[in-house]
């Protein structure tokens, strides 16, 4: 399995997080928030074929492009139409459904579903193309979980964050990985083949049959499996990065294998960054540190600041946490990159 993303929309700008889980036998499409302008570098066919959309929160700058999703997949009936957010997204998102002349929609069929992640519950609520999005239909409420979201391939969970307001962060894992140790293959005098696959799945054969040998099916996967973790990776933006939150985000982020980031605000400008429920890119750098995750991606960055401030600010990142880079495609490197 792999885990691939990709920053969406330029620095200074709006930005989005494009997430692909790729299992060998399918590919889930994970897009976090939809600021303007962010889908232009998708192929139309990607934006038709996302699984599902994740809101941090609902300011302009993070919701400003969903009309260019929804026009993308306001009538799909294909795979389900599945939108989370922190408290209030459905309401919001109601109004955005209801935006536009429906006329032609009676014998349409797409169905949307609005996940209302609550600290404590989670509120799911139903909109019908064929109704004209008019009506807001209560489907259920669940006790708030971690994961929020859980399949065989991969798991989403949210982070409550504090931005004046509800904000969420979210972390996918990948399932954990099953690998063949083929020294031990080679050691039992057995051959590769369709067998290793038949290993890994979920089969509830008891015995397997190799080149003619017989196998007790438990005790061969003891044998050759070894168990490996998979890739992560977090998005994180608009937080205010307190005491409290930081020890909160040191233990979730402590095994992710990337983490995206706001970089809002440089820390000679902290006390603007806190009245604005912001953080800094040193803040972020040291919380990096501390909870040593692989990688820290740096994105959302104020237009307040040059070019040349915004690398600056990586090379300033840098020194306290070395593997921190922008959106690779940005191109912003310090002049100095011996830093």
């Amino acid at each position: 399995m792999t885990l691939h993303y990709q920053v969406l929309g330029n620095p200074g700008r709006d930005n989005a997080l494009f997430v692909r889980v790729e299992s060998g036998q399918s590919i889930a499409r994970l897009l976090f928030d939809c600021g303007d302008g962010c889908l232009s570098s998708l192929p139309f066919s990607e934006i038709q074929a996302i699984d599902h959309l994740f809101f941090s929160h609902l300011h302009m700058d993070h919701i400003g492009g969903f009309d260019s999703f929804f026009r993308c997949t306001f009538n799909r009936d294909v795979k389900p139409n599945v939108i989370w957010g922190p408290a209030g997204t459905s309401a919001i998102l109601h109004h955005r459904f209801q935006g536009f002349w429906w006329n032609l929609h009676a014998d349409q069929s797409g169905t949307w579903s609005v996940n209302d992640v609550h600290p404590t519950h989670i509120e799911r609520f139903r909109y019908e193309i064929s109704e004209a999005f008019s009506e807001r239909h209560n489907e259920n409420k669940t006790e708030q979980c971690s994961p929020i979201l859980d399949t065989s391939d991969y798991s989403v969970s949210a982070i409550h964050l504090k931005h004046n307001g509800p904000c969420l962060g979210y972390v996918v894992r990948e399932k954990p990985k099953w690998n063949v140790q083929t020294d031990r293959v080679a050691e039992m005098g057995l051959r590769p083949g369709p067998w290793m696959k038949e290993l890994k799945s979920d089969t509830a054969t008891p015995v397997i049959d190799i080149d003619g040998r017989t196998f007790d099916l438990a005790a061969l996967r003891n044998d050759l499996l070894i168990e490996s973790p998979g890739e992560s990776i977090a998005y994180l933006t608009d937080f205010l990065l307190d005491d409290t939150t930081s020890e909160q985000l040191q233990e979730v982020l402590g095994d992710c294998t990337t983490v995206v980031c706001e970089a809002q605000y440089r820390d000679q400008d902290i006390d603007l960054a806190q009245r604005n429920f912001h953080t800094t890119t040193t803040k972020v750098s040291h919380l990096a540190a501390r909870s040593g995750f692989g990688k820290l991606v740096l994105f959302h960055l104020s237009d307040r600041y040059t070019t040349e401030e915004w690398a600056e600010m990586l090379a300033e990142c840098r020194k306290i946490f070395p593997n921190t880079v922008f959106p690779k495609d940005w191109n912003i490197e310090p002049q100095n990159n011996g830093i």
